[in-house]
């Protein structure tokens, strides 16, 4: 300061020889200097007292709380996801490597270690460079107390004092930080609290979001990767920006070297490394069962508003660091995902090539009337003609395909015509022995389609998967299994002629047990087996295995006409497994704080209910196995080699809309659907449509990838319990017979197949 203060005396010496001027214009500049210090010093003393807002004392910075994001586990303790405004996680002392830390300092303040909060020489520096000798180059004063002090306690506005205000404000917090927590606290703060690229906030989160690591795991390179990425988040964010990173990252680097914390042969090795990022994007929407986290948030907002803190505020989801452990398994959900996208990829494909591209293009202006761009344009004025016109101008976006997101130009009628043709799928799977949800797969990409196919409030026609409900409630009425049933067309006068009909026309001419009926989905065998039953019986006891859904008192109930949820399938498959025990299916587990304080707890709420009996349920999953092995749903077996004991049912709805695949295993229950979200769009060919071509193989590409896991041989490796011999004998029958007796096999051998006319007895 002296030589500063010499040279300024000089250069006003050099205004003027006579002393009298001189002098006048010192103590001006005396007055000036005083002035100035007087009005800092009220400004700093007003801050202070808190005229410009409290400032934080000594017991609230030792209890600074910033937002948390809260988790959700899998019942194997795997992420699947966060919930927050701001994703950030906080990592401890021993966890920060000391490359990091020593990136950090080297780059944002390399005095830490020497000052108390604020650096007045580094301050003094950046006045007299920056602001008298115009030097832009001379670096800032802001340490990295004061740093955190900003992130914690954000800058407000006031007016023409904004900044002075601010940064005197920070002064004072970043010295009582530094009587609060030691240096290394500090820095654990920091990196706790500081923003990164994409949206993450804290060092544990952008490690894992960019390189996939632990934070102690980080390497000199990683962490200088991080650490440059402060200087500006967007500009040097990794992944847009790869090539800046890469210097930014340097530049780190050689800051290190040349404050010694690495030596000059090692900056270079490091340098000359790629930046070898490994991008976890695990978010709100990415990362494992998006659609299952989509659907418990709600149910995870309404328990915050109903449980309080110890001081008396509720939970807030966001913001609490909740941790939310559900009865998912990472294992299963990973494999039904790949298999999901496996199968629909390719299915895709063939859907395409026989889609009626008139009907789409109907289709999608039906649906363009309904969007609030269109109503507004409408209420505006414009014309049908008009209102198209900007509605088919093309503007960038990002859109989905199976062969990877694209960057178009697309307008808003071409975006509906391009999402509505993709094909959607269903996919969930339960313990039935305990009814925890052990996979949920809510469609085909979260990011893009985030209407959920599993969730009790999506219900799709069912078609033949309601059918061995229905023999259920046939077997509890007293039918025998071995009763045989004509096959014959029908047509019931009391229902306006209704005449149900068969996939195969041969069909007619035979009679069938219930065990046949089933494994051939004979549709005419199971309007007759509802009318043994009774349609009101029946349906109170589909309704008593868990299925809510509207249930019509109508003959077609047998045909699967109702729209019912993959859910509520699921669970009343579950019965099937369960022998006979109802279980609502449920999928939290615990909910706990950030020390580990359990909150809630699923344990006390498994409780089931007796609606079928133990026989009925062990002659249904034979009849099922039969499907399996030689029925609709053999291809599970003879196509995709499928050994593990399996019972199912296949379904296929009118003009191949819906098609669905339920296999019963005894510690696993799988539902699948697939299909358009509009029915006006499906397959013109049963052979490519029906559900043992869409569904199924969903469902055999999850088993494969199950059985190739051997930590999850219990659960694929369990087996059915063999039939009693009594149970045995009831079944001891042939699937089916010929309808016609001997006389009628020689003499009416090429006659026409007779349609019975009778009414419909409801039972």
């Amino acid at each position: 300061m002296p030589d500063l203060l010499r040279s300024l005396l000089n250069r006003l010496r050099a205004l003027g020889h006579r002393p009298g001027i001189f002098r006048r214009i010192f103590k001006l500049i005396l007055l000036l200097v005083a002035g100035v210090a007087g009005v800092v010093l009220l400004l700093v003393l007003l801050v202070w007292a808190g005229a410009f807002g409290a400032i934080p004392d000594k017991e609230d910075l030792d209890n600074i709380q910033h937002p948390l994001a809260s988790e959700v586990y899998s019942a194997d303790s795997v992420l699947l996801g966060r919930y927050y405004l701001q994703e950030r996680s906080p990592v401890t002392l021993p966890e920060l490597p000391n490359n990091l830390k020593q990136a950090l300092i080297a780059t944002e303040d390399s005095r830490f270690y020497e000052h108390n909060g604020v650096d007045l020489k580094s301050l003094f520096r950046v006045l007299i460079k920056t602001i008298l000798l115009q030097d832009e180059g001379s670096g800032g004063g802001s340490t990295l107390t004061q740093q955190l002090a900003k992130n914690l306690f954000p800058r407000k506005s006031h007016g023409a004092l904004s900044m002075p205000v601010n940064k005197i404000r920070e002064f004072i917090i970043a010295r009582r930080l530094e009587k609060v927590y030691s240096k290394d606290e500090i820095i654990l703060l920091y990196l706790n609290t500081i923003p990164f690229a994409d949206n993450t906030y804290g060092i544990k989160t952008a490690a894992d979001r960019f390189f996939s690591t632990a934070v102690k795991e980080l390497t000199v390179d990683q962490s200088a990767v991080l650490v440059g990425m402060l200087k500006a988040t967007h500009s040097y964010n990794p992944r847009l920006f790869p090539e800046r990173s890469l210097q930014r990252r340097n530049v780190v680097i050689a800051q290190m070297e040349k404050y010694g914390y690495i030596k000059p042969w090692e900056s270079k090795t490091y340098q000359a490394k790629p930046l070898a990022l490994h991008y976890n994007a695990t978010t709100h929407n990415a990362g494992l069962a998006p659609y299952f986290r989509a659907y418990i948030q709600r149910e995870l907002l309404e328990w915050c508003k109903e449980h309080r803190k110890p001081d008396g505020s509720p939970y807030n989801l966001y913001t609490d660091g909740l941790k939310i452990y559900t009865t998912i398994d990472s294992r299963l959900q990973r494999y039904a995902e790949e298999a999901m996208k496996a199968q629909m990829k390719t299915l895709q494909e063939r859907f395409e090539k026989q889609l009626n591209t008139s009907r789409l293009a109907t289709i999608a202006r039906d649906k363009l009337r309904l969007l609030p761009q269109y109503q507004t344009l409408k209420k505006e004025g414009l014309t049908e003609k008009e209102i198209m016109a900007r509605l088919k101008a093309p503007v960038k976006t990002k859109v989905f395909t199976w062969k990877g997101d694209r960057e178009v130009k697309m307008s808003v009628y071409d975006s509906l015509k391009h999402y509505i043709q993709f094909l959607q799928a269903g996919v969930m799977a339960m313990d039935p022995q305990h009814g925890s949800v052990k996979v949920w797969v809510g469609g085909i990409d979260h990011r893009f389609f985030q209407y959920d196919h599993v969730r009790e409030t999506t219900k799709r026609q069912v078609g033949s998967t309601l059918k061995p409900l229905l023999y259920a409630a046939a077997l509890e009425r007293g039918v025998s299994p071995c009763d045989y049933i004509s096959a014959r067309k029908t047509s019931y006068t009391n229902m306006e002629g209704w005449t149900p009909e068969n996939t195969e026309e041969e069909t007619y001419e035979r009679k069938y047990s219930m065990e046949g009926g089933l494994s051939g989905s004979v549709n005419t065998v199971s309007v007759k087996i509802l009318e043994k039953t009774g349609i009101d019986n029946a349906i109170t006891m589909i309704r008593n295995m868990g299925i809510k859904s509207n249930l019509p008192a109508v003959p077609s109930l047998a045909l699967g006409t109702p729209s019912i949820s993959v859910m509520e399938m699921v669970t009343a498959y579950s019965v099937l497994a369960n022998q006979g025990v109802y279980l609502e299916p449920y999928y939290l587990e615990t909910i706990t704080d950030q020390q580990g304080n359990v909150l809630e707890s699923a344990t006390e709420r498994r409780k089931g209910s007796r609606v079928l009996s133990r026989e009925t349920t062990q002659m249904m999953l034979h009849m099922l196995q039969s499907v399996v092995s030689e029925g609709t749903g053999a291809a599970l077996r003879n196509k995709y080699g499928i050994t593990n004991d399996v019972a199912g049912k296949t379904g296929t709805t009118q003009s191949n809309v819906d098609g669905w695949f339920m296999a019963v295993m005894p510690r696993l229950v799988i539902g699948t659907w697939v299909g358009a979200d509009d029915p006006r769009l499906h397959f013109r060919s049963t052979t490519l449509g029906q559900g043992a071509a869409t569904a199924l193989p969903i469902v055999a590409g999850l088993l494969q990838r199950a059985n190739q896991d051997k930590t999850l041989s219990p659960v694929m490796q369990a087996r059915f319990a063999p039939l009693s011999s009594q149970l045995l004998d009831r079944m001891d029958c042939k699937p089916s017979k010929s309808n016609k007796n001997f006389f009628e096999r020689i003499f009416r051998k090429n006659k026409k197949k007779s349609v019975k006319v009778t009414k419909f007895k409801r039972g």
